[in-house]
């Protein structure tokens, strides 16, 4: 019977070949599509803190109140620490997310011109929460860390199926504490990819507005509350 095991003349052979190719892919490195590069990778969420994505997941009430919670400490903390503040700012980093810089800074738009409780702005410095872009089969959602910190995180293929400027805002609508509503018309915002990819409609309704600013008041104020009583 012949032995399949090659011998040892040719298992260099197929050694040497094999390190070649390799040579040749790293010299055509530069050829890669950027599709193909890796992406920032957002921190993993934690179990408890399961993720609110943009088509749906049975977890997604969970992840949304966590990352509301986390963002709502961070900037209760922040209001404690100067009380002289007149208005509650939000503030995110979107460094991570360079490709949808112009979709993040017109979702914040459109929350700065819908609500009056709360207002939403960029910093480069220490945020309430982190907007982060790659590939990810579950889609877009909006999660926390594991350790109290809030982050969005966008997925490239979901952002070219659906209007990426309606998929950010919606997201952002978790960091201002509203829940996903997939059975919703397109005319609600967080009815999310639940109208379908021909929906696009950026702005919350009224309701959607009304719960926001009630959130920011007397959410904020039992936050505030808990920030005093741990101190």
């Amino acid at each position: 019977m012949l032995s399949s095991r090659p011998n040892s003349k040719t298992s260099r052979r197929l050694l040497a070949l094999a390190l070649g190719a390799g040579l040749v892919s790293a010299a055509l490195g530069t050829a890669v599509p950027a599709s193909a590069q890796p992406a920032p990778v957002a921190p993993a969420a934690s179990a408890a803190a399961a993720n609110a994505r943009y088509v749906g997941g049975a977890e997604g009430a969970a992840g949304n109140k966590a990352f509301f919670d986390a963002v709502l400490k961070s900037v209760a903390k922040r209001q404690t620490a100067n009380p002289s503040l007149a208005s509650v700012t939000v503030y995110y980093n979107a460094s991570q997310a360079p490709s949808f810089r112009s979709q993040i800074s017109s979702a914040a738009s459109i929350w700065n011109s819908s609500v009056s409780n709360v207002k939403l702005q960029s910093t480069t410095g220490g945020a309430d929460f982190t907007y982060y872009e790659g590939n990810d089969s579950r889609g877009s959602y909006a999660s926390t860390n594991g350790h109290g910190s809030g982050y969005i995180f966008l997925d490239y293929a979901q952002n070219r199926q659906y209007d990426s400027i309606r998929v950010t805002a919606h997201e952002t609508g978790h960091v201002l504490g509203l829940p996903d509503h997939y059975s919703g018309p397109c005319s609600e915002l967080m009815s999310g990819g639940g109208p379908g990819t021909s929906c696009t409609n950026r702005y919350p309704n009224t309701t959607e507005r009304s719960r926001v600013n009630q959130l920011w008041a007397n959410g904020l104020a039992k936050a505030l509350a808990k920030v005093n009583k741990a101190a």
